[in-house]
C-alpha cells in the first residue's frame, strides 16, 4: 500500500515513523513533511491546504491511504473535497469530513453538542457582537479567573484566562473587534476549572473505536508552568492518575456519548478523536475537542502502540475497526521539545542542526526542520522532540534529557521539569 501523510511537523514525523513498521506498507510520502520525513519515506512539495495539488500527487503517486495531520485542512474540507472526485473514489482517507471537523473548528458547536448528548463540560455562553450586553451579564455571574475562547481555529492562541473582571470585559471587547481575525467573531466565555489536564485519544471509524494511550503534555514555555503558552513543549505517557476506574468514567461518560451523539446527528466520522479532558476532583470534564492527533503527544503514544498501526488507519477509513486489536506497551514513554531561543514569540531560522545523530537510546523526531544546501537546520519554533521508553518516568526523562543535551543548534531551550506535577 502507498500511504500519503499530510503535514510538516513532529506528529506527522512520529506518525509517519509507526506507520513505516507496518508489512502493509509499500511507498511512504509527506506533504510537505521536513528534514526528519525525509529519511522515512519521500517528500512532497505541496501545501496541505491546496487539495487540487494534493490531488495530483495522490494520482501521481497511486496513493491507496492518505493520512490528514494538521487540523487546518480538516476544519477546510479536505476529505470532502477526495470524497466529490471521481477519480479518487477508491481513495482511503483517515481524517473527518468538515461537518466532524466542527468539533474543533468552532468552539460553540463543540459546546452545543456536549449539552445536548449530556457530556460534563464547563458552563459556557456564547457572545457575538449582537449580544455582547448579555454575554457581560454572564461574566459577571461567573467567578474569578475568567476563561475566553475564541470560537474558530486560532493556532493554539486563542484561549485567554483573565483574572479581573474589568479586564476580562476590556478582552471580551478586543476579541469580538478581531483580535485573533475571524476566529474571534464569536467568543466563548467559559466557567474556570480547576485541576490536572489529560490528553486522551481515540481511532475511530464513526461507530467503533479503540482508545490510543493518554498523554499528559506542557504547554507553557516556562518551567513549573509559567510563561506563555507555546504549541507543547513535551509529554508523558502513562499518566499516574488514569487509573482504571477513571478512564472508565471517560469512556462511559465521554467517549461513548461523543461518538454515539456523532451517529445521532448524522456526522460521518473516521479518523482521531482528541479528548483535552481535566481531572476534578477524580471526575472527568471535556475542556475541548480536538479531531487530529495532538502534537508533542503523539510523540509518545506512537511509541506505546505496539500492534500494526495501518491495521488500525485501514479499519478507521473503512468502518471495520471492531475487527482490528489494539496491542498497548506497558512500558513509559516521554517526549522532550526542544524549542529556538525565543519561542512563542520572535525567534530566527535556519541555525544548522547537529548531534542528531548521536542520540542514543532515543526516537528523534523533527518538528520545524528543514534542509539547506547539505546542513539540517531549524525551521520553526518547535524544532525536535526527543522520545525514550523508560521503565518509569524517570528513567524514560532521563533518557530524553541526556540526549537533549547531545543535540545542538543555536539558542536551543527546553524544560528540564517535566512530569513534575505527577
Amino acid at each position: 500500500m502507498n500511504i500519503l501523510v499530510i503535514g510538516s511537523g513532529g506528529r506527522e514525523h512520529a506518525l509517519g515513523w509507526k506507520i513505516k513498521q507496518s508489512d502493509k506498507v509499500e511507498n511512504l510520502f509527506f506533504v510537505p513533511g521536513n528534514a526528519g520525513t525525509s529519511e522515512i519515506g519521500t517528500n512532497l512539495e505541496g501545501n496541505v491546504s491546496d487539495f487540487a495539488e494534493i490531488k495530483s500527487l495522490i494520482l501521481d503517486n497511486q496513493i491507496d491511504l492518505v493520512v490528514v495531520g494538521p487540523e487546518v485542512p480538516l476544519v477546510e474540507g479536505i476529505h470532502d473535497y477526495f470524497a466529490s472526485q471521481p477519480e479518487l473514489k477508491n481513495l482511503k482517507v483517515v481524517g473527518p469530513k468538515k461537518t466532524g471537523a466542527m468539533l474543533e473548528g468552532s468552539k460553540d458547536f463543540a459546546k452545543d453538542f456536549m449539552l445536548k448528548y449530556n457530556i460534563p463540560t464547563a458552563k459556557y455562553f456564547t457572545v457575538s457582537p449582537g449580544n455582547i450586553k448579555e454575554g457581560i451579564a454572564f461574566l459577571k455571574t461567573m467567578k474569578s479567573p475568567y476563561v475566553l475562547k475564541a470560537d474558530g481555529l486560532a493556532a493554539g492562541k486563542g484561549v485567554l484566562i483573565i483574572d479581573s473582571l474589568e479586564e476580562a470585559e476590556k478582552s471580551l471587547n478586543e476579541m469580538l473587534d478581531g483580535q485573533f481575525g475571524a476566529a474571534s467573531a464569536k467568543v466563548v466565555i467559559e466557567e474556570f476549572l480547576s485541576g490536572v489536564e489529560v490528553s486522551v485519544f481515540v481511532i475511530t471509524d464513526g461507530k467503533n473505536y479503540k482508545i490510543l494511550p493518554e498523554a499528559k503534555d506542557y504547554k507553557r514555555i516556562g518551567e513549573g508552568d509559567t510563561g506563555l503558552n507555546t504549541g507543547g513543549m513535551g509529554a508523558i505517557t502513562p499518566v499516574p492518575f488514569a487509573t482504571p476506574e477513571f478512564m472508565e468514567k471517560v469512556e462511559k461518560g465521554i467517549i461513548q456519548p461523543t461518538v454515539d451523539g456523532l451517529q445521532k446527528e448524522n456526522i460521518e466520522y473516521n479518523g482521531f478523536i482528541f479528548f483535552g479532558l481535566i481531572n476534578v476532583n477524580g471526575d472527568p470534564y471535556v475542556i475541548e475537542y480536538n479531531v487530529r492527533m495532538g502534537d508533542p503527544e503523539t510523540e509518545a503514544v506512537m511509541l506505546r502502540v505496539k500492534s500494526d498501526f495501518v491495521d488500525l488507519l485501514e479499519g478507521a477509513a473503512t468502518g471495520t475497526l471492531n475487527n482490528k486489536n489494539i496491542e498497548i506497551d506497558t512500558r513509559t514513554a516521554v517526549t522532550v521539545m526542544l524549542v529556538s531561543g525565543g519561542y512563542p514569540g520572535g525567534y530566527k531560522k535556519g541555525k544548522i542542526i547537529s548531534g542528531t545523530d548521536k542520540a542514543e537510546n532515543s526516537i528523534v523526531f523533527h518538528a520545524g526542520t528543514k534542509t539547506d544546501n547539505g546542513n539540517v537546520v531549524t525551521a520553526g519554533g518547535r524544532v525536535i522532540s526527543i522520545s525514550s521508553y523508560g521503565n518509569s518516568m524517570q528513567e524514560a526523562l532521563e533518557t530524553s534529557y541526556k540526549n537533549a543535551e547531545v543535540i545542538c543548534f543555536d539558542k536551543k531551550y527546553y524544560r528540564k521539569d517535566l512530569g513534575f506535577d505527577l
